[in-house]
């Protein structure tokens, strides 16, 4: 293949064809060079095996072209339209926001990949909803004003040089009909095929699939499936088979999602306990030396896990604060999708705050953020609780803020001065406090702890450690706090990325209730989901006997039925003993023996057993969400 065929086989290009050829050639070097850094970084950070994230790049490459060619479309179909001088102008502008728009897109995704691990998902998509918090925390976090400009000139070094030949080469190509209708037909093919790819399944190992991905495709995917219907997508049962065991499984003859409203009584002069439950972002549990780290940044954590009332043995069921949210007022399972209190005109469930409200408690909720954010305020205030978010705070309590909140610490202080009216006032309170300073950009007050701010994940942990220690230190001088149960517990894990479908040990969190004139100390050592709290907290008050919660009281549980539930965003988990049974979309079901410290799980045969109990969960809460949303009957029985 000489010189001269190479030159007649150019000229036999038509214009489209040739500008589309190169740019979606750049869109892929683009590509590359972003899985390679995050295929370094799964590598170096996470511990992977090499070789199963190498055989990750030719699936990768081929899932490249169909985005590629579409993304760079535009100049093909900017080639077909007539106007040929505003055409010549607005080729190099155009090829610059282009050139620009891939890279900044592919920092985006490495830096998604190192706070997730994962390609761009529903969070990402969730993020675009919340742009000031977003927008802010990346601001706050890393040198933006440098990555801008690095982009721009590196986009600016490839349109002046070879983006300028590379174009006036394009512009030389013949046009003509048939050259015309065959770029259209190309296009539409490339459309199509591009439309439909589904995430890639060829491996056991999570970073090896998510690696294999396009992070343009899997932005589009999860526009598309930010809503699954559980009845469509997820193996069923008969409707009364799965409800008679939801309801065997939780203990109660009846169950609901609605609020009862009734037994209504009053509360007996402020003499029933305060609950005090303090949500703690992102608060893993090997981060703390009560299960084994040697970094000792949870002090006074630790000190609590003694002194209180410690389950070993908890898992969040998800990977997102909305998902501790609605397992800790609703107590309900985790649905595929979105979280259930994103949904619009989610009013009246039964919750937690909404079953004390009508027996005496005062139930509020306290967030140091501005709780628009994943309609945090809308949803508590649909379910009867009192709100007060950053934007409602009393002013001379905030001292220190960035763009996720106040210091935890400001948040405790306005906790502390609720519960001191509410007290004056006679009434007993139910407050669910959500902490925001172990986040990114892992800012917080000087001089709190040894490690300066902005300290990374270890300041962020050790400072919200601190504030927990803070906050119990003031409230023991209080004359409630002998009347108060108090319940630490993480909203979910730091990280969500695994090898496995579900890596349980990503889900592992600290829960301990603390009241030392209330509750004698220990060890829970059951299996159990944050969904159980509620009840627990309940049959501690001595309110459970009506109850309606999917959970179950952990302390009159038989530790051989311990089992938690834990989700993604389309993954649905059972975990009794070592196995975990997981409830796929398409109705699949798969099962999995899970290593003792979770990180390892090897494929078995699915227990008939176990998948009918994680059906009767999943089943059995969606069909009690459809009744409370009066939504469309179930479409069909099916099976698995």
């Amino acid at each position: 293949m000489n010189k001269a065929f190479l030159t007649r086989a150019g000229r036999a290009l038509s214009s489209p064809l040739r500008l589309w050829m190169w740019t979606a050639g750049l869109a892929l070097g683009v590509f590359l060079l972003t899985r390679l850094a995050l295929l370094a970084h799964a590598w170096l950070q996470s511990g992977q095996a090499l070789g199963e994230l190498l055989a990750a790049l030719p699936r990768g490459v081929l899932r490249d072209v169909p985005v590629a060619l579409l993304l760079a479309s535009p100049f093909a179909l900017a080639e077909l339209l007539p106007g040929w001088r505003w055409r010549q102008r607005l080729r190099m502008p155009l090829l610059g926001v282009y050139v620009f728009t891939l890279l900044l897109v592919a920092v985006a995704e490495i830096i998604f990949w190192d706070e997730f691990g994962v390609r761009f998902n529903f969070i990402a998509l969730d993020y675009l909803v919340f742009t000031t918090e977003v927008v802010g925390n990346i601001r706050e976090s890393y040198p933006v004003g440098t990555l801008i400009t690095l982009l721009a000139g590196v986009s600016l070094m490839i349109v002046a040089w070879p983006g300028r030949r590379l174009v006036a080469w394009a512009a030389a190509g013949r046009r003509g009909p048939a050259a015309s209708l065959g770029v259209m037909l190309t296009l539409l093919l490339v459309g199509v095929g591009a439309w439909r790819m589904a995430p890639p399944e060829f491996s056991r190992n999570g970073f090896a699939n998510e690696l294999a991905d396009n992070g343009w495709r899997s932005f589009i995917w999860a526009a598309r499936q930010n809503q699954l219907d559980y009845f469509q997508f997820y193996a069923t049962r008969p409707a009364a088979q799965v409800l008679a065991s939801l309801g065997r499984l939780a203990g109660r003859e009846r169950l609901s999602a609605t609020a009862s409203h009734t037994h209504r009584v009053a509360h007996a002069g402020g003499s029933q306990p305060n609950v005090v439950v303090v949500m703690m972002e992102s608060m893993s549990a090997d981060y703390m030396g009560t299960f084994g780290d040697k970094r000792g940044l949870t002090p006074r954590l630790d000190r609590l896990a003694s002194e209180g009332l410690l389950f070993t043995r908890m898992y969040a069921t998800g990977t997102r604060t909305v998902r501790g949210l609605e397992a800790l007022s609703a107590a309900l399972p985790p649905m595929p999708g979105k979280a259930m209190m994103r949904h619009p005109g989610v009013h009246d469930l039964n919750t937690l705050g909404g079953y004390l409200a009508d027996r005496g408690w005062s139930p509020h909720f306290l967030y140091g953020g501005y709780g628009v954010f994943d309609s945090m305020n809308d949803y508590f205030a649909a379910q009867g609780y009192q709100v007060t978010d950053r934007s409602r705070m009393d002013a001379d309590l905030i001292r220190f803020t960035n763009i996720w909140g106040v210091a935890d610490e400001d948040l405790f202080d306005q906790t502390l001065r609720l519960l001191d009216r509410e007290h004056a006032a006679g009434r007993p309170v139910l407050a669910h406090v959500m902490t925001a300073s172990n986040h990114v950009p892992f800012t917080y007050p000087d001089g709190r702890i040894d490690i300066p701010s902005p300290g990374g994940r270890n300041g962020a942990i050790k400072y919200s450690d601190h504030a927990i220690g803070y906050f119990l230190d003031q409230a023991s001088r209080k004359p409630w706090f002998a009347n108060t149960i108090f319940l630490f517990v993480a909203d979910h894990c730091a990280r969500s990325a695994g090898a496995t479908r579900i890596p349980v040990y990503r889900y592992h969190i600290p829960a301990i209730l603390y009241a030392p004139q209330l509750i004698p100390p220990g060890r829970v050592e059951t299996l159990a989901s944050q969904i159980d709290l509620v009840p627990t907290l309940l049959a501690l008050l001595g309110q459970e006997a009506d109850s309606r919660f999917i959970g179950r009281d952990i302390l009159h549980e038989a530790p051989e039925a311990g089992r938690a539930l834990l989700s993604t965003y389309q993954n649905l988990g059972y975990l009794k003993g070592d196995v975990l049974t997981v409830l796929l979309p398409k109705a699949k079901v798969e099962a999995y023996q899970v290593s003792p410290d979770g990180k390892e799980a090897v494929p078995i045969p699915v227990d008939g057993n176990l998948a009918d109990e994680a059906i009767a969960y999943y089943q059995g809460t969606a069909l009690l969400l459809a009744r409370h949303f009066a939504g469309p009957a179930p479409r069909g029985s099916g099976s698995y």
